[in-house]
């Protein structure tokens, strides 16, 4: 009985400092910011759904060691719940029947997982919110609402950079190559360039530079693959198309490809590099005039 009591005791004590760090987090949500109410709600949730789950875990230990004692039961229904709304009837074991059954157990089981998964997906979004990965998207977007422009999404595929490049054509001149011109571009400058290419390329391996051999079969893998550009090919790119590329990242400066050929009025083709986008990594974006309800759509 004491061991009981003093579990329930433990239960009240959490809950209620669970709801004292709820309304804490509920003020940080500035009246009018949907997408920070939107991230504190979703934390709430996890934290409720990880209390929850402890508490529900506990106490099926604890009715375990004693199935009949369902007054004991009954009164963790007018103490434990979390939401107004949840029916934690069916999250305590052992309540509608002294002895639990094989199939109530793996009913029980199954729904513990179910849980588990949920709040896995939670901790996840709000790993999402406060990462690095989110961190760098935000820095690029106020570097880019300054300048009056905002992120244009590219497909993660292989061919970001050559897709990104060819968006900025567009943007800037009314018309793009489409991406199997620009990689043969690429190529060409590549392989009629080697001796100014082929230092800055190593193989994946072995980390060393790649030989003459290797460096033609690369030049073919950029023309007729899905293979991913870097620096090199986007140097390549900027000599190819006879324009300045700038790259804006979250850390550092912007990176200037190409700046000899600004003069006479000639744009410059912006794009952004993310290094954290995508678990597969790198990745490049395009950019275009800012637009606010775009922008929300975004986030």
């Amino acid at each position: 009985m004491d061991n009981y009591e003093e579990l329930l005791t433990k239960h009240r004590k959490e809950k209620k400092e669970l709801q004292g760090k709820i309304q804490a987090l509920k003020k940080t949500a500035t009246k009018g910011d949907k997408k920070k109410k939107k991230e504190v709600s979703d934390i709430i949730t996890k934290l409720e759904m990880e209390l929850d789950m402890k508490h529900s875990q506990e106490l099926s230990s604890f009715s375990s060691d004693t199935p009949d004692d369902t007054s004991k039961l009954n009164e963790s229904v007018n103490h434990l719940s979390l939401s107004d709304n949840e029916d934690i009837l069916d999250e305590v074991p052992g309540l509608k029947q002294h002895r639990i059954s094989k199939a109530q157990k793996r009913r029980e089981k199954k729904a513990l997982q179910v849980k588990e998964r949920e709040l896995r997906i939670f901790e996840q979004e709000a790993e999402n919110v406060y990462g690095a990965r989110t961190i760098e998207l935000e820095t690029i977007k106020n570097i880019l609402k300054e300048r009056g422009l905002m992120i244009y999404e590219i497909p993660s595929d292989g061919n970001c950079l050559y897709c990104a490049i060819d968006h900025q054509l567009k943007m800037c001149h009314g018309s793009g190559l489409g991406v199997t011109e620009l990689r043969l571009k690429t190529s060409t400058v590549l392989r009629e360039n080697s001796n100014e290419y082929l230092p800055f390329l190593s193989h994946p391996d072995t980390g060393e530079m790649l030989t003459q051999s290797q460096f033609y079969d690369y030049c073919d893998q950029v023309a007729h693959t899905t293979a991913w550009g870097g620096q090199v090919e986007l140097r390549a790119l900027s000599v190819a198309l006879k324009c300045c590329v700038e790259v804006i990242q979250s850390e550092g400066p912007s990176m200037i490809v190409g700046e000899e050929y600004l003069k006479d009025g000639a744009s410059k083709l912006i794009l952004t590099y993310h290094r954290r986008m995508y678990s597969l990594g790198e990745h490049y974006n395009s950019v275009q005039p800012f637009c606010q309800d775009e922008e929300e759509k975004v986030e």
